[in-house]
Order: structure tokens, then sequence, then C-alpha cells
């Protein structure tokens, strides 16, 4: 899962720890009390049990494992915040994690405040040996807490928007100054490429091995579909078209009696954001958005959405700036207008989701003991996510990343990009 260049320094690790754990601390300040235990649906999470999840994590596969004599924090952590480990034993139900009012938020703190002064103690004083075993690990569970700040912001957002009071966590993100540009077809020639990670610098095990596929000559769009354009499916009847849908995604419709994205109101003018209830930008991307929705969409503006590879293949060269967590806009920005016609917008903002189901690639070999579980025991039932989002840290994102979820998921950044054969 780990495929450093050289071994992080000691020095270099405790820095990059730090700042990880001060990032989550941060994205917590601007909660009230009440904010870190609200649970608002089963799939989603309260920000205490994030803070204490990320915790557990390292307490578990880090310090129990590389630290002679530790002792654990409290006996009964590992049962309410271990997420689905089943070589680490029982564990509480995943849609009662919100019956947890205890222990409190300032135990969960220092909880964290105990673990860290625990793991940097290891950092200074473990020998090479242990440090390289222990390293890797570590660098392992900061990417892992990164993922949980974005679910962090997603699960409160979630819960934000079934308050009547829509609550905001942040100031409102400030609507675009410039209509977003057109958009425009990108032709890829077909051929056999090589898709994921090369080996340098960190990878998870999904992203592994770098192998040939070959991919037929295609379109896409450069840049995501925007909410003007989402729009224009939801008044031309596209909720109401069967036709347009696969039938899973139909069902989804009827039984859950969806009519716009996630946050809309019906009329397409205001929307649910961490900034809360905010006019809907026409010139945005579109977010928010179920896999089969993406898909019926596509399908109604007469194209499909990008296989995997070919999401892979088209982001060859595209910049690694965009808008992460890090602007502080905490929501998809309009693409900016100029420059080449090439794909835009493909890091950043919006996941994208893609057409290919979330299976290994040829090879793969998920990692040994319970760590085995992260990501290879999801292989079935879940899509296919690419780029990251407005809400992903961008030092955890990469054009190998391969984010999955079940196709009816809405509540994450998710977004799309249109592709067609060529």
């Amino acid at each position: 899962m780990i495929h450093p260049d050289a071994p992080p320094s000691r020095e270099a690790l405790a820095a990059r720890y730090r700042a990880v754990r001060a990032t989550t601390a941060r994205l917590c300040e601007p909660l009230e009390l009440e904010d870190y235990v609200v649970q608002s649906m089963p799939d989603a999470s309260p920000a205490k049990w994030h803070l204490a999840h990320t915790t557990w994590f390292f307490e578990a596969f880090v310090l129990l494992r590389s630290k002679p004599g530790y002792a654990v924090f409290a006996d009964r952590y590992g049962y309410l915040f271990n997420s689905y480990y089943e070589a680490e034993g029982e564990r509480h139900p995943r849609a009662r994690r919100g019956m947890l009012t205890r222990p409190t938020v300032a135990e969960v703190r220092r909880y964290r405040a105990h673990v860290d002064a625990h793991l940097l103690d290891l950092l200074d004083h473990a020998d090479a040996a242990r440090l390289a075993a222990a390293a890797a690990v570590i660098e392992l569970g900061l990417h892992h807490e990164q993922q949980h700040q974005e679910l962090l912001l997603t699960d409160l957002a979630h819960a934000f928007a079934e308050n009547p009071l829509r609550p905001a966590y942040g100031a409102p993100a400030r609507a675009a100054e410039a209509p977003a540009p057109p958009s425009l077809w990108v032709s890829v020639p077909a051929g056999l490429r090589a898709i994921g990670h090369d080996g340098h610098g960190f990878a998870f095990d999904n992203e592994a091995p770098r192998h040939p596929v070959y991919v037929g000559a295609f379109r896409i769009a450069t840049r995501p579909v925007t909410n003007r354009e989402y729009l224009a499916f939801v008044e031309d009847g596209g909720y109401r078209r069967a036709g347009l849908w696969l039938s899973d995604g139909w069902a989804a419709v009827r039984e859950q009696g969806w009519g716009a994205p996630l946050y809309w109101d019906e009329r397409g003018a205001v929307s649910m954001t961490l900034g809360g209830a905010r006019a809907i930008d026409p010139e945005e991307p579109v977010s928010h958005l179920s896999c089969y929705e993406a898909d019926a969409y596509a399908r109604w503006a007469g194209a499909r959405l990008p296989t995997e590879a070919e999401w892979e293949v088209a982001s060859e060269g595209a910049s690694t700036g965009g808008n992460f967590v890090e602007s502080g806009r905490l929501h998809p920005a309009a693409a900016p207008q100029g420059g080449k016609v090439q794909p835009a917008q493909m890091l950043g903002d919006v996941w994208e989701w893609t057409r290919s189901a979330y299976a290994p690639y040829p090879g793969f070999a998920p990692l040994e003991g319970a760590l085995g579980e992260y990501n290879g025991k999801f292989m079935c039932g879940q899509m296919v996510l690419r780029g990251g989002s407005c809400l992903t840290p961008e030092s955890h994102v990469r054009r190998t990343y391969r984010n999955f979820f079940p196709p009816g998921a809405r509540w994450q950044m998710t977004g799309l990009r249109l592709a067609k054969d060529a």
C-alpha cells in the first residue's frame, strides 16, 4: 500500500502527523457541542465518532503493534470506534453511532492527546527497524484521517440540511463572476495504455498494480456538467422518464421520491450547502448526484459516463492544482475561462462518477491481516469515482486514486463529466 521513494525522516513524519491531526481539530472549530453527536442517517457518522475512530486507528494499528508496553487509553474504545475491521473484534453498530453520548467530546479530545503524545514519542525513540515498520502504517493512517476529514464535512452538511433552522458551518461560497466556458470535446485516440499507480510515493493498495489496458478511441468533455445544464434535464422531465434510467436507478427515483439533486429545492433555485441555504449558481459543477442520476443525465444528453481507464488517460498532464478543502470555499467553483482546449477541473471541485464497477486490478493483492480489509472487501456493488472534490485535502488525492461508493449514494460531493465513443 505504501510505495515510498525513500523512507521519510523522523522529523518529516512527525511534522506531517502533527499537521494532519491539527487539521482535523481545526475543521471542528466552527461546531457547537451539540453538533458533535448528531447522526442524520445510517451512512453518516457523528463528528465525535470521526475524531475517536481516526485516533483508534493509530492506537490499534501502530501503538499496540510497535510500542512495547503501550496500554490502551480505555478498554471499550476498541468496541466503540472500530469501523469495519472484523479481525479487530466486535464493534458498535454503525447506524447507532449517534446514540453514543458517552464518552464526551472532552474525553475524546483527551484520547486524541494521549495517542498523539505516545505516537510522537514512538517517532522520537524507536530504533530504525521499528520505525521503518511503523512508518508505512502511520502514513496509511494519515491518509485514512484525511479521508475522514472529508467525511466529517459531508456528514455535517447532511445533518445541517436535516435541520429546519438551516444552520451554516461557514460563510457561503461566492457566486461565479463569469459564465462557465462552453463544454467542448477532447478526442483521445485508441491505444494500449498503462493505468494504476507507478510505485513512487504513497498509494492505496487498490490503485495497484500498474497494468496495461486497451482503451478505444473516445471523446471527453472539457469540464464537469454544471447546475444550469443539469437543471435543463430536470425541467425536461428527466426524473419522470423511465427510459433514461437504469432499472435500479428508476426504482430509487420512485421509492425515494427523487426529483432533483440532493439539497436542491423543488424549483431548482436554492440548495443547502455548508454555507447554509444558498441560491444555486448555474455556472458551478452540479453536485450531490448518485451514479444513477449521473448516468441518466448522460443518456439524456446523448453521451455516457467515462470508464475509469478513460478518465485516467484523459487526466494525463492535467494540472495538480484545483479547488480543494484548503481553499476554504468548501463548495464547487465554476470552471475557469480561457486556456487550451483540454480537460479542466480533473482534480478538485467534484468527485466524478465513472461507469466502472469497483473491482480489483489484475494482480491485486490486499495487505496482510486486518489492514487488508481496508479496500479489498468492498469490491462488489460499488462504482468508481475519480478526481477528488472541494472537500478533499490536496495532498491526499492523485490521478490514480480510486474512490468508491454504492451507485445510490448522494451525500458526497459527487458530480459528472460526459464522454462519448469517438
